[in-house]
This record gives structure tokens, C-alpha cells and sequence, in this order.
């Protein structure tokens, strides 16, 4: 690096003259974009300055035992006032001029500072920052407060505007405590008009606050000040009767929460009737910190797995942010996430064993929800594994009588002791329940979102456990469908007449014997389907030049392969028909059962074989009209 020297901006000779300026700063503006920072929305204030009210009176409940304590709101539609009165522990000169001076140190700090070395409990305190005062100029241009210390009676004026200074003065006030006078901004007058507007910006965070908050005087309180949930043992029923008041809808399940180690929590969870669309809705909560409302919609606490899952939590060790909107993500915070996380599993699993009718109503509510977040997590796997009821060919049935159903004979399998068989498709459902009917083992119909890849992973866990199990889809590509499910056995190609009378490019026919109760099965290929579908857009131009190139090389490199019927020659109607020509009628009744067994499949008959299902009709009806 080149040897750089610095050289100085001033002059070799002493300066002709100097001019000291001071440091201005704005402050008005400061704390405008302070409040656009840290506070989502204006009525921020009325939180902040309720909080403070509330830790005044805390403070000097510590002293007077026989004391109670009150916040009150007066409105002053007139002047555009709202104010915010204590009659709390009030502040000295001093005490004035330096933490509602200075922005950082808020009344708060002060409250807990006077706390100190005292052994005086300051754990009911809500504030945290020095900053809570300032929000009242998202409301205001004008603050004025006036304090009378609960001690020596001395009284004090403080009053704060768009200018620079703060002005402090001798007040007059004849009782202990605090008031805040907010001189409203023209847009913000409404909270000095409008009762019931201020009313619900103050129980939006201050609802469960203990301490009675009035407004305008008046006998009744806004706030409730208490909830079931926050009782040391609630009643259940009276828990749930709240929580549907309270959220508006009637919970599905309740379970309350009272738990000391390693965090407080206090509160109670329900299970929502809503059935949230995928997992797009993360799962939210209430949170009060020191029964101060943080946020109504808390996101982070209950597990990703559980969005079908609300409540309200008093969480008085955890800490709030700065703007008081939200929790700080602390080792507090992640202890509380993970206890809640373990507690809702471990309740699910009380409730399959002690109320398992109860447990059955949720799966079958939140069936989407659950069987999807059971292919991550593993525990509600294991539980869903003992209780989720899987639709079969036999019934209902959970995975252990489905491993227990499926257990092989020792002939028909020599590597593996059990094969679940199941069926993807809705339009195999009925055909595939009448072929499993003869047989011991059930077909799984796994047509609900995740069953498959929930039923897949049952299957792996099982294997993991030492199992030797195999999962096959029900279908004639599957090992041992044929033989062990349908009985099949001499399965030859159609003769070549009956193939042109019976299939077409996309259908072939085989002969084979299987269950005599069958005349006629059909299996179609998703691929030909597919492609044929796609020859159909081709036609039409629908299809964009650069795609089609795209299907075009793919369907190349492997070709659909068409649809299989296959011929049950133990089937009297099929044996005859074979013996006869194909211009028979029975020929034409075989080829009816051909479609059918194609519709059952869930082919959608295109128009040639539906023009050829009329011509078979027809015939039957001419041979049947001769005969009479």
C-alpha cells in the first residue's frame, strides 16, 4: 500500500475568524417517524399511556396495601382533548424533569428504579421502554402532563409541543397521581368526540387489565379486568362458553393451560371449527403480557402443524418488543414454543384414550390438516397411525387392522409377511370393492388429500420397526394382483376377430379365468388417457407451438400404452359368446359388458364407442323382437 499522508482541511495560518453554531435537531419530526416505525397504527398511544397509568398505581400499591387504584378517560369534544388520569404513585420535580425529559428514559425505568434494593416486588409493572410517553404525539401535537408525588404532595406541570423544549412549571392538582392531557391533531379528534371509538381502542389492550378503567366518570368499567382462563382452576364449561363469546365461534375441543416449569403460562387453547385452506394460515394466538393485550393475532408460538388451533395466553416472563406489538423471539419465547408444542400432542393423545369419540369428531373435521402435517411430524404420525380411519373395501379401518388384514398366506408371497393393496383412483372404488370381496385382504381407498403418502409412510415406519411389509397400488401392473387378488390364470391375447370386434387403437383385449362372478375386467392406462387428451387440444390449436413440441418428444421417448380388458372365460355369458361368431347378439351383449366394465374403470366413452353402444342395442332389441 502507498504511503498516504492525511493533510489537514484548515488553513497554515490562524483562521481570520470562527463561528460556533449549535446542533439543532427536530425533535417534532424524531418522534413522527418514531411512531410511523415502531407502531402499526395510531391508537398505540392510548395503550402506552394506559400502561403507564397502570404502573404508577402497581407502584403505589407496593406502599399502601389498603389502596386500590383506578385509570379514568375524560373526553373534551370542544377543545379536541383527551385526558388519561391516575391517582398512582404521581412523580416528583426532579423526577419529571429527567425521565419524561429525556427520550429513552421513560416513567417505567423509573418505576422499577425506585424498585431496587427495596425488596419490593416489581413484577406487576407492564413497560419495558422509555418511550411509551412519546407515542402520544401520534396522536397529538400537544402534550401537557400534570403530577402530584404521593409522598410529599408536591405538584408538577410538564408540557411538550412541536417546539424543541419542554417546558416545566409548579401545577395544581389536589389528589396523588398522574394526568396526561393530549391536545389531538385534526385527523385524530375523533377520540375526544366518539366514546365508543375510544372505548374500543382501549379494551383492544387493556381488556383483561385487573385495574377498573372509566371513561367520562361514568359507574360502570370499560374493561372486564378478568377471564375464566386466567383463574387458577376454571370451570370447563364456563371456559368454553367464554372462549365462543370472546372469539366468536364455537370451539371444537378446550383445553386450559396452567404451567409453572420452565416458564409461567397461563391461558386456554381451542380447536376452531374453521378448516383453514392448506396451510397457508399460520396458526395465531391472544397474548397478554401481565394481563396486557400484545397482540391478537401472535404468530410463532403454536407449532406450524397445529393452524386448526387458537386461544389466549398470559405469558408474564416473556417480552415484548418495542413497540409492544409482538414478543421478542428470546430463549423465553422458544421455551414456550416448544412446551406448546409437546402439550397439544401430548393432549390429542389423552383424548384418543380417554375420549376417543371426541378424537374421532376432529379427525374427521380437520382430516385435510391433520393427515397432512403427520408427513413431517412424526409423533402425530405415530398417533394417527393407532386412530385415523382409512376408507376400504371392508370398511373403515385403522393402519394396525389394516397390517393385521393383510397378512400373506405363505404361497402366494415368499419374501414378504404382509402386502397392503391400495387404490388411488375414485373410479376404481366400486370395481375394486367388488373384486376384493372374495378376498381376506382389504383394498385401502386412499382418495382423500395425503392419504396415500400418509398410508406410505405408515408403511416405512413399519418397515423401520422390523416389518417385512409391501405396498402395492391395486392394479394388474402390481405383482400378484393378478394371480393372489383376481385368481388369474391362462391370460392369452383375444383372437384376433374379437379383438377388432371388442377393442380399438387405444383398448386390447385378453382372455383369461378368474372369479366366475366377473364377466369382464378393465384397467386403463392414466397415460393413453393423457395423450389422447392432449391430441384432442392439438386439434383444436389450443395448445401453444412450443409445449406441443414439448408432450410431443415426450410421449416419443415412452409410448402410452393402451387400455387392458380382459375376458373371463369361466364367466358363462363370456364362454358362449366366445363360441359364437361376432355377428351373434351375444357377441353384442359381450361387448356392452366391455363398455361397462371400461365405465366402471372410469373411461368417459368417446363418440365411436358410444355410436357402437347404440349399434349393439339395436341389434339386441331386432334378435330379441324376432324371437317373440
Amino acid at each position: 500500500m502507498d504511503d498516504h499522508r492525511l493533510e489537514s482541511f484548515a488553513e497554515d495560518t490562524a483562521p481570520t475568524w470562527v463561528k460556533r453554531l449549535p446542533f439543532q435537531v427536530d425533535v417534532a419530526g424524531i418522534i413522527r417517524l418514531m411512531g410511523r416505525s415502531l407502531y402499526s397504527r395510531p391508537d398505540a398511544a392510548i395503550r402506552e399511556l394506559t400502561q403507564n397509568a397502570h404502573d404508577g398505581v402497581m407502584r403505589r400499591r407496593a406502599q399502601d396495601l389498603q389502596y386500590q387504584g383506578r385509570i379514568d378517560f375524560y373526553q373534551y369534544p370542544r377543545e379536541g382533548v383527551v385526558e388519561v388520569a391516575d391517582d398512582g404513585v404521581g412523580l416528583t420535580r426532579e423526577e419529571a424533569e429527567k425521565y419524561l425529559g429525556t427520550l429513552g428514559s421513560g416513567l417505567s425505568g423509573l418505576l422499577r428504579g425506585q424498585g431496587e434494593g427495596t425488596g419490593e416486588s416489581i413484577g406487576h409493572l407492564i413497560g419495558e421502554f422509555g418511550i411509551g410517553l412519546f407515542s402520544a404525539f401520534l396522536l397529538a401535537d400537544r402534550v401537557e402532563i400534570c403530577t402530584r408525588y404521593c409522598v410529599t404532595g408536591e405538584v408538577t406541570r410538564w408540557e411538550a409541543g412541536p417546539e424543541a423544549d419542554i417546558i416545566v412549571t409548579p401545577g395544581k392538582r389536589e389528589t396523588p397521581g398522574t394526568t396526561v392531557r393530549l391536545y389531538l391533531k385534526p385527523e385524530h379528534r375523533a377520540f375526544a368526540e366518539d366514546e365508543e371509538l375510544l372505548e374500543r381502542a382501549i379494551r383492544e389492550y387493556a381488556e383483561f387489565l385487573p385495574l377498573p378503567i372509566y371513561i367520562n366518570g361514568k359507574q360502570h368499567r370499560v374493561n372486564v379486568g378478568t377471564a375464566t382462563w386466567l383463574e387458577p382452576t376454571p370451570d370447563m364449561g364456563a371456559l368454553e362458553l367464554e372462549l365462543e363469546s370472546y372469539f366468536g365461534e364455537t370451539p371444537l375441543d378446550v383445553f386450559a393451560i396452567r404451567q409453572e416449569k420452565p416458564v409461567v403460562i397461563r391461558g386456554a387453547l381451542y380447536v376452531t371449527p374453521q378448516r383453514t385452506p392448506g396451510f397457508t394460515d399460520a396458526p395465531a394466538l391472544t397474548v397478554t403480557v401481565r394481563r396486557m393485550i400484545i397482540s391478537r393475532k401472535l404468530h410463532g408460538l403454536l407449532p406450524d402443524w397445529a393452524s386448526f388451533v387458537r386461544g389466549v395466553l398470559e405469558l408474564s416472563e416473556c417480552s415484548p418488543t418495542t413497540s409492544r406489538e409482538d414478543l421478542v423471539r428470546d430463549t423465553t419465547f422458544y421455551l414456550v414454543r416448544d412446551f406448546l408444542d409437546r402439550f397439544i400432542l401430548e393432549h390429542f393423545q389423552n383424548l384418543a384414550t380417554e375420549a376417543p369419540a371426541r378424537w374421532q369428531s376432529l379427525i374427521a373435521w380437520h382430516r385435510y390438516l391433520l393427515a397432512g402435517a403427520a408427513l413431517e411430524v412424526v409423533p402425530l404420525r405415530y398417533l394417527l397411525r393407532d386412530t385415523y380411519r382409512f376408507i376400504t373395501s371392508r370398511g373403515e379401518m385403522t393402519f394396525p387392522e389394516i397390517m393385521k388384514a393383510s397378512t400373506c398366506d405363505g404361497f402366494s408371497e415368499d419374501v414378504y409377511e404382509t402386502v397392503i393393496w391400495y387404490n388411488p383412483s375414485r373410479h376404481l372404488e366400486a370395481w375394486l370393492n367388488e373384486v376384493f370381496a372374495e378376498h381376506p385382504a382389504p383394498c385401502v381407498h386412499t382418495l382423500r388429500s395425503f392419504e396415500e403418502a400418509l398410508l406410505a409412510l405408515m408403511v416405512a415406519d413399519a418397515v423401520s420397526d422390523g416389518k417385512w411389509v409391501d405396498f402395492r397400488v391395486a392394479g394388474p401392473g402390481s405383482p400378484g394382483f393378478a394371480s393372489s387378488i383376481l385368481g388369474m390364470r391362462e391370460l392369452t391375447d383375444a383372437p384376433p376377430e374379437w379383438q377388432d370386434f371388442l377393442g380399438t387403437d387405444r383398448i386390447h383385449v385378453s382372455v383369461g379365468e378368474y372369479s366366475k362372478n366377473i364377466p369382464v375386467l378393465a384397467f386403463l392406462s392414466e397415460r393413453s388417457e393423457l395423450h389422447r387428451t392432449f391430441e384432442v387440444l392439438q386439434k383444436q390449436g389450443a395448445m401453444p407451438v412450443g409445449f406441443q413440441r414439448l408432450i410431443s418428444a415426450h410421449f416419443q421417448q415412452d409410448t402410452p400404452q393402451p387400455h387392458e380388458v380382459i375376458l373371463n372365460r369361466r364367466h358363462p355369458i363370456v364362454d358362449r359368446a366366445l363360441s359364437q361368431s361376432v355377428r351373434s347378439p351375444l357377441a353384442s351383449v359381450l361387448r356392452l359388458l366391455v363398455n361397462k366394465a371400461l365405465q366402471t374403470a372410469g373411461l368417459v366413452l368417446d363418440a365411436t364407442l358410444r355410436e357402437r353402444e347404440q349399434d349393439d342395442l339395436s341389434w339386441i332389441a331386432e334378435a330379441l323382437w324376432g324371437q317373440s
